[in-house]
This record gives structure tokens, sequence and C-alpha cells, in this order.
């Protein structure tokens, strides 16, 4: 086959195609639109750039159709431009995606965008979602607000910054009752929620998360409560290391209880190689920091109504 048709084939076959037909489904709550979430049992495969391309979260196995073919059955890439071309005419299940996300074409930049926000207050659409749908107590959104970590989005969603190592916006995470994704354009690097000079640094995968967590642990004042946005960029990974080559670090593990959350786990003590800093693994009883934070409020709740 010339190239010219293997190129012609790579475009006419997504890679949603070979992930159906193999008895992977998509996993809604966990997609946007850029980002489409596969599970067939405990194997995830996401896939990006309008179904043209693929990534395993928990290796570095990522490409193109072909190579999908090749990372699920073994097969050499002959038998797989075979199997790809068979797919030509099947057109896979595509979800019906929230008006928010159809795709965006913003003329200012990540810092300007970011600026134009306004920070949420008491009453707020976004702080209700918090308060109401997350069970973030009104003092970790108080210190959110005043460290500017968090902004209201559309909707009465919330955005939560991330910035680098000299406190750049590079973007957002964007969540709200029906939305998840991040800043268009942007990229991701770290949530940042606590003093910068903390000696425990905590890295969870969702800014919600972070909070979360430092709502259930009582906001202490050696914690700084990180989010990775859920990715694991070569930007991530290198504020990470920067924050635990100070001396006396302690680093916490605190990503979701489940098997991509162990995979981050093990990132983070491969860090711990190279630096001295102690380490440890704190996993949520639920499957995250927010849904332990809701059963607690829920429970209190419940036993004030019995008292």
């Amino acid at each position: 086959m010339k190239k010219s048709e293997i190129d012609a084939l790579r475009g006419r076959v997504l890679c949603g195609a070979v992930l159906e037909q193999a008895g992977f489904a998509i996993d809604i709550k966990e997609s946007t639109r850029n980002a489409v979430k596969h599970r067939r049992g405990d194997e995830i495969i996401i896939v990006i750039h309008r179904g043209q391309g693929w990534f395993d979260p928990r290796s570095d196995a990522k490409g193109d159709v072909f190579s999908l073919v090749a990372h699920l059955d073994g097969m050499p890439f002959a038998e797989a431009l075979r199997r790809v071309a068979g797919l030509v005419d099947f057109v896979p299940f595509e979800p019906a995606w929230p008006r928010m996300e159809r795709k965006r074409t913003p003329d200012l930049g990540i810092p300007e965008r970011w600026a134009r926000r306004r920070a949420p207050w008491p009453g707020s659409a976004t702080w209700r979602y918090l308060r109401r749908e997350r069970a973030i107590p009104d003092a970790i959104l108080r210190v959110a607000v005043r460290k500017d970590c968090i902004r209201a989005g559309p909707y009465g969603s919330m955005w939560a910054v991330h910035r680098d190592e000299k406190g750049a916006v590079t973007g957002w995470e964007e969540r709200g009752l029906d939305w998840r994704g991040f800043a268009a354009g942007g990229a991701k690097v770290l949530f940042r929620f606590g003093p910068a000079n903390a000696g425990r640094v905590c890295v969870t995968e969702a800014a919600i998360d972070a909070m979360s967590l430092a709502a259930l642990e009582g906001l202490p004042d050696d914690s700084l409560y990180l989010s990775t946005g859920g990715g694991w960029a070569p930007a991530t990974e290198a504020a990470i290391r920067t924050l635990v080559a100070r001396p006396g670090i302690h680093l916490v593990a605190a990503t979701d209880n489940n098997p991509q959350g162990e995979i981050y786990a093990d990132r983070l003590t491969a860090i711990t190689v190279a630096s001295p800093c102690r380490f440890a693994r704190l996993r949520p009883t639920a499957s995250d920091w927010n849904e332990d934070l809701r059963t607690l409020m829920g429970q209190e709740r419940e036993g004030g109504r019995k008292s």
C-alpha cells in the first residue's frame, strides 16, 4: 500500500471505531469532546485529536489508529493495516456533548481570559455549585478566592487556575454540573492551594480533590495541596521535582483510589529516587477525596437532624 493510501486510510477510520469493535465503552462522566475516555475492564484508552490520536494514561503508549490496533492486539503493521481497512464504513458511537463544550476560538491570551472572570462570591452560581454539589466548606472557598485560585466560569462552573513556578497563569481546570474540561489553548502545570513554602506537599488529580483533602485535614499551615488536572505533562513533573528538591520536604501521593491513581502514585515515587524528600501514599476511602468529603458532610447533616 502506498504512503498516500495509508494516509487516506488513517483519515477515514477513527480510533473510537477500533475501540468500540474491541469491546471498549465510553466513560461519559470522565470524558470531554477533546479527550474521550474509553474503558474495557481495567484498561483505559483516551482518544484525542478528534478521533485521530490516542494515548494510554498508564503507560507511554500513544499514536494513530494503526498503532492503536497494534497496541491492543500485538500485531505487525501489515496486519494492522488490514484490520483498519475493514473498519472504513464503521461509524463509532458519538456522545451528545453539552453545548458548553463546543469548540471555542478565544481571541484573548490565557492570562487575559483568566483576568476577565470574576472571583465567585457567596450566593453566586459557582459558589452554590461548590457548596451544594461538591460540599466544599465556605472557609476553604474564601481562602481559595483570597489566594486567587478559583474564578467563576460560565453557567455556574468553576475555573481552578494552574500556574508555573513563577506564578504565571498557564490554564485552568473547568468543572460544572454537567461539564469538565481544561482551558482551550492552556497548559497543565499545577493547581496550588496552600503556602508555597510548606514542608508537606500533597499531590491530587483534580483541584476539587485538592480543596476537599484540605477541608478533610482542616487546612493545616504546613501543607500545600496540588492538582495535576488529571494530566502528567513534562512541565508538571518538572514543577513537582522543583518543589520536592527543597530540604525537609514530605511528598504525599494523594491520588485517587483506583488503578489510574496508582499509576500517578508510582510516578511520584519515582521522583523521590533522585530527591532526599520523605514519601507517603495517602488514599481516599472512596474513589476520590471529594467523594469522601461529600460522604462526611452528608453524615454530619444526618447526625444534626437526629440530635
